[in-house]
C-alpha cells in the first residue's frame, strides 16, 4: 500500500486553513460579541467566565496552530526541496542503500503538488544529472537514476560500454576489487570482481560500478523520443532502467523511458546515511556530500 503523502499534506493544509478561516470570520467575532454582552450586563466581570467565553474550541485551536507549519512544509516540499531515502543499490557507488538525499524541486520547472503539472518552465534535465522521477509502471513509486539520453539522442549499450550518438562515452578504471555485496559463504565470494570506473557524461564526471562476471546483455540501440529521457543506474549490472524497454529476454520489469511530466526533481546532496532507521542504530553523517 502506497500512501499519497502529497495529497494528504494538501488536504491537511486545506482543513486546518478552513478551521482558521472559520474562526477568523465567524467563531472569533461571535465569541467577542458574547463577551461584550456579558460585560454590559454585570458590574464586575468574572475573569474565569471571560476566559471561558474567549476560549477557542479545541479543534480550532489545533487547526490554527498547525496551519502555518503545514503550509510552510507544503511550499518547501512542493516547490523547493524534498528529502528522499535510497532503498536500493541501483545507484552504487554514487548512492548507497540508506542514504538520505535532497532533491531540488524547481530545477526543471515549478509543478503543482499532487497533479504534478508544470506551470513555470525553468530548465531541462541535462546529461549526467541524477534525477528522481515517478516510476512509469506505477507513478506512486519514486525512482532515481542518472540521465543518459536526452530527447533525440541515439543511445547504444554493447559489451557493457555506453555510446551516445555514435560516440563512446569515455571511462577510466578507478579501482578493481572483490564484490562486497555477495553474502558470506557465497561460492563466488573470492573471485567475483567489481570494477569502479570514472565516466564522463557531458560535463559530469562520476563513478559507475560494473561486475566482471555479470551477464553481458545483447547489444541494443534506442532512439529517445521527444519529451522523454533515457535513464540508467550507476550500478550498471544491477539496475532496472531504460535499457530493458525492448529486451524481453531480460528478467526485469520493462518500463522504458521517462516522460517529462513524470519528473520529480534533481538530486543534489546526501545529508545523512541511516540504512536501518532504529533507535539502536544512530544515523551517520560521514557521507554528507554533493551528488555528481
Amino acid at each position: 500500500m502506497h500512501i499519497n503523502f502529497p495529497l494528504l499534506l494538501v488536504l491537511a493544509v486545506v482543513i486546518t486553513g478552513l478551521l482558521a478561516l472559520i474562526d477568523l470570520v465567524w467563531l472569533g467575532p461571535k465569541r467577542r460579541r458574547a463577551r461584550a454582552v456579558y460585560e454590559a450586563k454585570v458590574d464586575v466581570a468574572d475573569p474565569v467566565v471571560l476566559e471561558r467565553m474567549g476560549k477557542e474550541p479545541l479543534l480550532v485551536e489545533y487547526g490554527k496552530s498547525f496551519f502555518p507549519v503545514l503550509l510552510v512544509v507544503l511550499v518547501l516540499r512542493s516547490f523547493l526541496v524534498e528529502p528522499f531515502q535510497i532503498p536500493s543499490g541501483s545507484m552504487k557507488p554514487t548512492l548507497e542503500v540508506g542514504d538520505f538525499i535532497l532533491v531540488n524541486k524547481f530545477a526543471y520547472g515549478i509543478r503543482l503538488p499532487v497533479i504534478d503539472s508544470k506551470v513555470i518552465a525553468i530548465g531541462d534535465p541535462e546529461r549526467g544529472d541524477v534525477m528522481v522521477f515517478r516510476y512509469p509502471n506505477d507513478p506512486r513509486i519514486n525512482y532515481i537514476k542518472r540521465v543518459v539520453g536526452l530527447p533525440g539522442d541515439r543511445v547504444s549499450y554493447a559489451g557493457k560500454e555506453l555510446f551516445i550518438n555514435g560516440e563512446k562515452v569515455p571511462t577510466s578504471v578507478v579501482e578493481v576489487k572483490l564484490d562486497e555485496d555477495l553474502p558470506a559463504g557465497h561460492p563466488m565470494q573470492n573471485i567475483a570482481e567489481v570494477r569502479i570506473l570514472e565516466e564522463q557524461l557531458g560535463e559530469v564526471e562520476h563513478h559507475i560500478r560494473v561486475e566482471r562476471l555479470a551477464r553481458t546483455p545483447a547489444a541494443q540501440e534506442w532512439l529517445v523520443p521527444p519529451g522523454h529521457y533515457f535513464m540508467m543506474g550507476d550500478n550498471r549490472d544491477n539496475s532496472n532502467d531504460s535499457r530493458y524497454w525492448n529486451a524481453p529476454d531480460m528478467p526485469r520489469e520493462l518500463w522504458g523511458m521517462v516522460p517529462d511530466n513524470y519528473i520529480v526533481g534533481k538530486a543534489f546532496a546526501i545529508w545523512m546515511h541511516w540504512p536501518e532507521p532504529k533507535l539502536r542504530n544512530l544515523p551517520s553523517f560521514s557521507r554528507v556530500a554533493l551528488i555528481h
